[in-house]
């Protein structure tokens, strides 16, 4: 039992301490900035606010009346706050691929954290008080988010005016910032406690995509 014990404390730890090396690639990046906007889109679309806009004419309103959920006011907040949202991902090491990143804690460090409250000694390499804190993966997937958004603004912009019918993921990801051959991460979805590619349906017949983890 103790053998066992040890392996799995051995095993929680070489995979903490492998995240550092694996650092997001163009198509992770550009995957979960997707998710991110639509998201944060997703929560603003339903306002029902009217923007006035414009000089105030005689009478004490403005020439121009437009809707938030159709405004550019309503694109720049959502811009302004999608790469801070990258920071609360977590690498979930036990996952495939893009699957790693997720919200919440990993099933690795929820075994090591348990491990803690039991008394027993886990060294990672840093305080205990840090192992909340974003990852050196995380927080250079939120570096390439900025710089990917900064380079693409014009052709987030212009799917976000006449473009909307189309799923962002495949407008900005597909047809303007990936190449062909780099798109495979786009294909993973995510099912239950195991990854799959392809699209293919849980148990329940139901696909979750990134946007869901």
């Amino acid at each position: 039992m103790a053998a066992v014990f040890f392996c799995l404390l051995w095993i929680c730890c070489f995979a903490v301490a492998d995240q550092d090396e694996r650092l997001p690639n163009k198509c992770e990046v550009c995957k979960f900035l997707t998710v991110e906007l639509q998201a944060v889109l997703d929560k603003t679309g339903r306002s029902k606010e009217v923007l006035e806009l414009g000089q105030v004419m005689d009478n004490g309103k403005r020439r121009r009346k437009i809707k938030y959920n159709t405004s550019e006011m309503r694109l720049t907040e959502a811009i302004d706050s999608i790469c801070e949202g990258i920071l609360q991902y977590s690498v979930h090491a036990e996952r495939p691929g893009s699957l790693r990143y997720a919200k919440g804690t990993s099933q690795t460090m929820s075994t090591l954290k348990n491990l803690v409250n039991k008394g027993v000694k886990v060294e990672l390499g840093l305080p205990y008080e840090l192992w909340d804190e974003p990852s050196v993966e995380v927080s250079d997937m939120k570096k390439q988010c900025e710089t990917m958004l900064e380079q693409y603004e014009e052709v987030v912009e212009d799917w976000y005016f006449y473009h909307q019918g189309e799923r962002l993921e495949r407008f900005l990801c597909e047809r303007h910032v990936l190449g062909t051959s780099e798109q495979e991460c786009l294909k993973e979805v995510w099912k239950g406690d195991m990854g799959s590619k392809g699209g293919q349906s849980d148990e329940k017949g139901t696909v979750h995509d990134a946007g869901e983890l």
